[in-house]
């Protein structure tokens, strides 16, 4: 499930990521923080970030960015969303109250202007955003532009199922429902999660429980933002090696998750890459 936004569709038709996000900060603690920097560190593999330049893209509730910081880099922020970018300055002035080295602003991945402005840096991190822009081939290549010589791009994409087309319709539908329809759209997949679990024989409750593991998340809130996360694009594992060859990228490590119908979501593979240094 994904975890920021920033896309190109109309006010009207898109998820308020930005409003779920702002929720999910109220239950943000040491414990998330943690795992949130013990991601990172698998990404990366490397403990430490001391010296590099992070850039955010799509910060939403800004718990990377303040992981980044933490483990010693010079962080940039912006999101697409107005409330996204609240929630990750009040993370900042709650962790690193005046650090220069933590900037957040409001932004766009597909404005290649304002990126432009950024200049470029070691790390440029998106994790479960650029799927969600309306133009993600677009914003995958601004991105990955934002990248320094040598530095390294490391993104997290919807994986394609059999179901896109579907989550498609009803991510498309739920962006213009009602209070009411939304919630009873959160409460049935839940509803149909904690039953396909309880046919498995796995227990639903230690699920939930120990969520805060993927990367310090939130059930409740990874269910609204994937269930209303629109615009919704998706793609395969193959098919991002190919772009990211094209963009003079060379693969890194990437943690893929095994294929899956999509039943109840795509969910995201995660990819590292690195810009190449050599002119072909």
């Amino acid at each position: 499930m994904p975890t920021n936004t920033m896309q190109a569709a109309d006010s009207d038709s898109r998820f308020r990521f930005g409003s779920n996000w702002l929720d999910y900060a109220k239950h943000l603690d040491s414990a998330r923080i943690a795992e949130a920097e013990k991601s990172l560190r698998a990404l990366l593999q490397r403990d430490r970030l001391d010296g590099l330049t992070f850039l955010d893209i799509g910060s939403g509730s800004g718990l990377s960015s303040l992981a980044a910081r933490r483990l010693g880099a010079r962080v940039m922020s912006f999101d697409y969303d107005v409330d996204s970018v609240s929630c990750t300055e009040s993370l900042r002035e709650e962790y690193f109250s005046g650090d220069p080295d933590w900037r957040v602003a409001q932004g766009s991945v597909l404005d290649s202007e304002y990126l432009s402005s950024l200049g470029t840096f070691d790390i440029v991190y998106s994790w479960g955003v650029l799927h969600h822009t309306g133009r993600m081939y677009d914003a995958i290549r601004n991105a990955a532009a934002r990248v320094n010589s040598g530095g390294q791009f490391v993104v997290a994409l919807y994986r394609k199922t059999r179901l896109c087309g579907f989550w498609t319709i009803e991510k498309r539908w739920y962006a213009g429902a009602s209070p009411a329809a939304q919630r009873l759209a959160v409460t049935a997949f839940t509803g149909l999660q904690r039953l396909a679990f309880l046919l498995e024989g796995k227990s639903f409750r230690d699920y939930v429980t120990n969520y805060a593991s993927v990367r310090g998340m939130n059930y409740i809130h990874d269910v609204r933002d994937w269930v209303g996360g629109y615009p919704y694009e998706s793609i395969s594992p193959a098919e991002v090696d190919t772009f990211m060859k094209d963009l003079a990228f060379e693969h890194v490590r990437s943690f893929v998750k095994p294929y899956s119908v999509g039943v109840f979501g795509s969910g995201c593979d995660e990819y590292v890459y690195k810009r190449r240094t050599d002119p072909r």
